[in-house]
Parts: structure tokens; C-alpha cells; sequence
């Protein structure tokens, strides 16, 4: 099994869609990134701790790989907002992959590179890519938040098909 961090905005809708991939083995939605020791949503929510809303994905990868993830990452959210996804504003909702090996920080760089280069997004991406830290789980009440809560929001998918032909090209080579 191995791991990987995202943070798309919201963390419920992160967690929800990554959910529904195979191969991932099990999801949770938490803090990275910051300063703040196990900090609480509220504290989060002000801005001062330096988290962001996270999930973190552990996979089996002999069924999903990490660019799949990554993919999915960058067609479920708005890469190029700093700090926003859509009515969520503050640092807590930038975007931001944790990587926790050298060959994900490569692969990382290498599909938001890409994606840059292609003009699928209308602006650059703000996306930053950084070593994974500490991840503290958030509260039990975010957990499957979407899942518990049906009809909420948090879901953006933009240009699908040209970010996948993008990423496929860049992969191969």
C-alpha cells in the first residue's frame, strides 16, 4: 500500500470523489501542512494555523497508480484560484499536492508542468507541490462528511478530456 495527500478546496468533496476510484484502499480527511500541533476545523477555519483542508489516500498500486490520482486531482478542482475554490476563500483551501517520496514530488512537478505548458487552464496554475508533514485527521463529523450530508457541494470538473489527453502525452514522453 502507499499513500498520497491532496488538497483540492473543501475537503469533503476531495474525499468524496477519490473515493470512488479503485484502488483506493481507504481515505480520510484531515490538516497538513501548517504550524499549528493537532489543530480543530475552528481553528483551521481562521487561517492562522497554515493548514489546509486535506485528504489523504492510502491506494494498492496494483490497481491505481499515482498519476491516476493525480489526474484525478487536477479534474476535480480549480488549480489556478490561489487560496479559493469556489466560495471557499482562505489559505485552508489552496492547492496543494504533499508528496512523500522523490518520485512523486517528480511526477508531480511533472503533470502540473504539462498542464501549464498546454493552456488547458486559461491561467497558470497556483498549485503548490510540497513534502508531506504531519497530517492530523480532522474531527469525526467531516469523516464521509458528503456521504452523511447527501447534496452538498464541492465538486469542480473542468475540461476533463483535455486535461487527460494532456497528462497521457506528457507520460508518454
Amino acid at each position: 500500500m502507499q499513500k498520497a495527500t491532496f488538497a483540492g478546496g473543501c475537503f469533503w468533496g476531495m474525499e468524496q470523489a477519490f473515493g470512488e476510484l479503485e484502488g483506493v484502499v481507504s481515505k480520510r480527511v484531515g490538516y497538513t501542512g501548517g504550524k499549528t500541533v493537532d489543530p480543530t476545523y475552528e481553528e483551521v477555519c481562521t487561517g492562522r494555523t497554515g493548514h489546509a483542508e486535506a485528504v489523504e489516500i492510502v491506494y494498492d498500486p496494483s490497481k491505481t497508480t499515482y498519476e491516476k490520482l493525480l489526474e484525478f486531482f487536477w479534474l476535480h478542482h480549480n488549480p489556478t484560484t490561489l487560496n479559493r475554490q469556489g466560495n471557499d476563500v482562505g489559505t485552508q483551501y489552496r492547492s496543494a499536492i504533499f508528496y512523500h517520496d522523490e518520485t512523486q514530488k517528480k511526477v508531480a512537478l511533472d503533470s502540473k508542468n504539462a498542464l501549464d505548458r498546454s493552456g488547458v487552464f486559461r491561467r497558470a496554475i497556483v498549485t503548490q507541490i510540497e513534502p508531506a508533514g504531519p497530517f492530523y485527521p480532522a474531527e469525526e463529523e467531516h469523516q464521509k462528511y458528503l456521504k452523511k450530508n447527501p447534496g452538498g457541494y464541492c465538486d469542480i470538473q473542468l475540461q476533463p478530456e483535455k486535461v487527460r489527453a494532456v497528462l497521457r502525452a506528457a507520460r508518454e514522453g
